[in-house]
């Protein structure tokens, strides 16, 4: 069995420290309180984690128990974790992420986080379905020892690998692994800087990633679904894959490669924020590398643990063969941000998604009409934050706007400028100013949005039907882009197809369609639960903008085109 995984998380992916862990079949029970704990609860010690911890949640209950400590997660994504971290608006006691590296890049991370301690470990590997290992002989441990990033980045662009990974723009095991591309072609693993990018090794790569999304959890989901046929391998953490491998739910196993020049392992760091709280915070890291909780955590999250004495009692749960060499950490600022922005704008698969607008009455209420132009706004603006520039419309994007109330309205199409030619080819990288073309376009976008009108009911099942006959047909004539349809809602259907009758219509579409996802945006009144029926229908999940502003669920979304 596997713990939920919630939605993402976000940052320079470098930065960023997106940690999955899938928890494992075989369960470790739970440690007892023992007679020298004390009883009293001395006070509550508030952690800001990744959502992608919460396997690890049981530990709030275990830590009261054995120390007093009252230990409470507040979870999020990574990406607004982090930054509220390094801003200092965290309103947290610590902060647990899968590293400490970019908090502790500059001065103003480093007084941010008073104490850190590690806590367990995964490396980012390689899960390769095992009748393709075997094709690519990778099944043998001696050719499997020396199997490189380049070799990996080879097999990719030949087609023999077709591979999930999470977004490397919003995680760490994507960009850690676009860093091994790079340190192999450069042959040079050490002190990397932007100039040392070979952009055609990076390219070659990215030919392969055919399974985007920003959480393990929807990955694997889809991974599950499409194992040999549209997907054979999988790059995430050692923790989640060798749970995949227990949870009898693949096709077939997959075969773990530990990448011969290194790999980059989430050493998950619980860090000090308030150092009011520095007793109460040695406490609960003295449990957590104790005997009981690292025991728990290597069975439960198949996560490494840091005690030796654990680590050497649990060996047999983690591979014995395999190479755990380190890739080194590069602290050039202009590498991160030149791949980040050279990955979204130039090398992945380009977007091209359909957002289906509501615009009935209803909308008029409660702010919603301007909670939406502001939305379609930001990721047509110029922010420059690390989360605007995930968020933004980018380079060489198609974007068809379907506004919809009772009927459905005819669709307005963007297409954004691409790069100069032969921009992805050569050395080094840099980041490039928006042309005219492209600020033309995106104040385009801009002035739609605000033109936008509500009246009437809500037809939202006849203009979702509507994107995806849209979005097949253009993939039929374009198929090297990725497709998605982005729905947004703020009431009941109330004008025509209901749902059973969408599930009729949608059947009666070709095969292909099942392929795009329908990612659903729930605000106002709408109802959640027939949302979720129909993305368990489409593919895709729903993202709830009750709680948080509608832009910021933009940032979650734009992680999974």
């Amino acid at each position: 069995m596997h713990p939920h995984k919630t939605q993402p998380k976000t940052r320079w992916a470098w930065l960023l420290l997106a940690v999955m862990g899938l928890a494992a079949c075989d369960k470790a029970p739970e440690p007892t309180k023992s007679a020298a704990s004390p009883t009293a609860v001395v006070d509550t010690f508030t952690v800001l984690a990744t959502s992608d911890l919460k396997d690890a949640q049981p530990l709030e209950k275990m830590v009261e128990d054995a120390t007093g400590v009252r230990l409470r997660f507040k979870f999020g994504g990574t990406m607004e974790s982090t930054e509220s971290v390094h801003t200092g608006q965290a309103n947290s006691d610590a902060a647990w992420f899968a590293n400490a590296k970019y908090l502790l890049s500059d001065p103003q991370g480093q007084a941010r986080v008073k104490l850190q301690e590690k806590i367990m470990l995964s490396p980012v590997v390689v899960g390769v379905s095992e009748s393709q290992a075997k094709v690519l002989g990778w099944d043998q441990p001696e050719v499997a020892r020396k199997v490189t990033w380049n070799v990996i980045a080879k097999a990719a662009q030949s087609g023999q690998l077709k591979y999930a990974l999470s977004n490397p723009a919003t995680s760490n095991q994507g960009f850690m692994s676009l860093m091994g591309v790079v340190a192999s072609a450069a042959q040079k693993s050490e002190a990397l800087t932007a100039a040392d990018v070979d952009r055609a090794a990076i390219s070659g790569f990215i030919k392969g990633y055919k399974l985007v999304g920003d959480n393990s959890s929807y990955l694997s989901e889809k991974f599950i679904e499409q194992q040999n046929t549209r997907v054979n391998a999988f790059i995430n953490y050692e923790s989640w894959l060798l749970s995949l491998n227990q949870s009898g739910k693949l096709k077939e196993k997959l075969t773990l490669i530990y990448p011969h020049e290194g790999v980059a392992t989430a050493d998950y760091p619980l860090m000090l924020l308030n150092d009011a709280k520095r007793e109460q915070y040695q406490k609960v890291v003295a449990y957590l590398k104790g005997d009981a909780a690292q025991t728990w955590l290597a069975k439960t999250t198949l996560r490494r643990p840091v005690n030796a004495e654990v680590a050497k009692a649990q060996a047999s749960l983690f591979p014995q063969d395999s190479m755990l060499v380190e890739l080194p950490f590069s602290t050039d600022r202009a590498l991160a941000d030149g791949l980040i922005n050279a990955y979204l704008n130039e090398f992945r698969t380009p977007i091209a998604s359909t957002f289906v607008l509501d615009v009935s009455g209803s909308m008029n209420q409660n702010g919603r009409r301007q909670q939406l132009v502001e939305a379609l706004q930001y990721i047509a603006g110029d922010d420059a934050s690390l989360t605007g520039r995930i968020a933004r419309l980018t380079s060489r994007e198609k974007v068809w706007m379907l506004p919809f109330s009772e009927q459905v309205y005819a669709p307005v199409y963007f297409q954004v400028p691409g790069v100069a030619k032969g921009a992805a080819t050569g050395k080094g990288l840099a980041t490039q100013a928006d042309s005219e073309g492209k600020q033309k376009v995106l104040g385009q976008v801009r002035d739609f949005a605000e033109s936008l009108q509500m009246t009437g009911g809500t037809a939202l099942y006849d203009a979702v039907l509507k994107a995806l006959v849209n979005m097949n047909e253009e993939r039929q004539k374009n198929p090297g882009y990725q497709y998605s349809v982005v729905a947004f809602t703020d009431g009941e259907v109330n004008k025509g197809r209901d749902m059973a009758q969408f599930k009729a219509a949608y059947a009666n579409l070709p095969e292909d369609v099942r392929a795009i996802p329908v990612f659903m945006v729930l605000f106002g009144e709408a109802n959640e639960a027939a949302l979720k029926d129909l993305v368990a229908t489409t593919g895709g999940r729903v993202f709830d903008a009750r709680k948080s502003s509608l832009y910021s669920v933009f940032k979650d979304i734009r992680a999974y085109q």
